[in-house]
């Protein structure tokens, strides 16, 4: 009986596990299911882009992993239960249970309202596709308006500050507005901040700082001092959180609902279960937790790959690197940001800023999307059979 593997999620974490181990591991011994509950891949970094007007490519995923023997089930997934290793599924065809030997959880996270009244109902986001097309549709609405319109984007972390440069600029006629917790981007380098404020000079956006929203309406905002920020479209990116699934079906979680899992991405509660990604509660090999971030999403899937690998093949689990060194930022399309971090995640001294930093990150963003769209390249000839005991099932391998 062949293993079953089951990745929850076709992101850039989920997709990246899927394809290597279709890679490494031979369809003679196992069976990879990807359930996702959109048809095509979606680059969630591009989001922003996609809501301001631009054409992003989302290849169909049947097509990314065609020829692999790579599994597509497109369903939405409602429940883990790790005693009986199931998933449930809704789809169109009333959905049923995918059962698993070996779990990959790589469901992401979705924009966080924090409890803050009107956020659900009145504010926009970039976190996925059909609401990144929701704004956008509102931002064709309001150029057809005539004056052009106001949006107000709500959170200076690096969504909030991509979103409201690439609105800037790719709508000169629209007035844009970032409000910020803080001082505008606290967590960069001196440099990088005046750089920051520079372009956001340069673009036109009015910038408030040390402010905090306290209420969403259809046309404005309320803020904790008293005053009322008027606003055509409410663009939320104030924080993001994780689904209550993984919680919700006895697995050991944080408090904000991330997988707490051992150095190899295995969970410590239920140890066929492996979480990537947004999803995983990650300790780097700085002793921090890993950000969510594109970044972390490619590290901890080469560990939960290698660490797949190795246990079910019966060789040594090795230790990938769990590091965060980077911050890429855009600014619009010709100006970005590389903002250094050290060991601490705290911003170094030094950046590179301006076009050469806007071209390196445009070249990660094709470099993820073309990895994606090639899941086993370089497909090895030969590939690693599972260690087997007389019943089939994987031997158990060193931990």
């Amino acid at each position: 009986m062949k293993h079953r593997i089951v990745i929850l999620g076709a992101g850039y974490a989920g997709a990246y596990v899927a394809g290597n181990l279709a890679r490494r591991l031979s369809p003679a011994d196992t069976e990879i299911t990807v359930v996702n509950g959109e048809p095509d891949f979606i680059q969630r970094l591009r989001l922003h882009q996609l809501a301001a007007g631009r054409q992003i490519r989302a290849p169909k995923l049947a097509d990314v992993f065609a020829g692999t023997a790579i599994r597509l089930r497109l369903a939405r997934v409602t429940a883990v239960d790790p005693e009986r290793r199931v998933v449930a599924l809704a789809d169109d065809e009333g959905g049923g249970e995918l059962g698993y030997d070996t779990l990959v959880y790589a469901l992401g996270s979705h924009v966080a309202d924090h409890g803050v009244p009107g956020v659900a109902e009145h504010a926009f986001d970039v976190t996925g596709r059909p609401s990144a097309l929701r704004l956008r549709e509102r931002l064709d609405s309001l150029g057809r308006r005539g004056d052009g319109g106001s949006v107000l984007v709500v959170g200076d972390g690096l969504t909030g500050i991509e979103t409201a440069t690439e609105f800037a600029e790719s709508r000169p006629g629209l007035s844009v507005t970032l409000i910020a917790h803080g001082e505008l981007g606290a967590r960069l380098s001196p440099g990088a901040r005046g750089h920051l404020r520079r372009a956001c000079e340069r673009l036109g956006i009015t910038v408030l700082e040390h402010t905090t929203v306290e209420t969403v309406e259809a046309t404005r905002v309320l803020c904790a001092d008293g005053t009322a920020v008027a606003s055509d479209a409410t663009v939320w990116t104030a924080g993001f959180e994780v689904n209550p699934i993984a919680a919700a079906g006895g697995l050991e979680v944080t408090e904000n609902g991330r997988i707490v899992v051992d150095r190899t991405l295995r969970s410590l509660s239920h140890p066929e279960v492996y979480a990537v990604g947004d999803s995983v509660h990650a300790i780097g090999d700085n002793g921090l937790p890993l950000p969510m971030s594109c970044g972390s999403a490619g590290s901890t899937g080469r560990q939960a790959t290698a660490a797949i690998v190795g246990r079910l093949t019966g060789r040594k689990v090795p230790h990938i690197k769990l590091v965060y060194t980077f911050n890429h930022i855009s600014l619009g399309r010709r100006d970005g940001m590389l903002q250094a971090v050290d060991g601490e995640a705290r911003a170094k001294p030094t950046y590179v800023g301006g076009r050469k930093a806007a071209r390196i990150k445009a070249g990660i963003l094709k470099m993820s999307l073309w990895a994606t769209s090639h899941p086993t390249f370089c497909m090895p000839r030969r590939k690693h059979r599972l260690a087997a005991v007389p019943d089939g099932s994987p031997a158990k391998a060193p931990a």
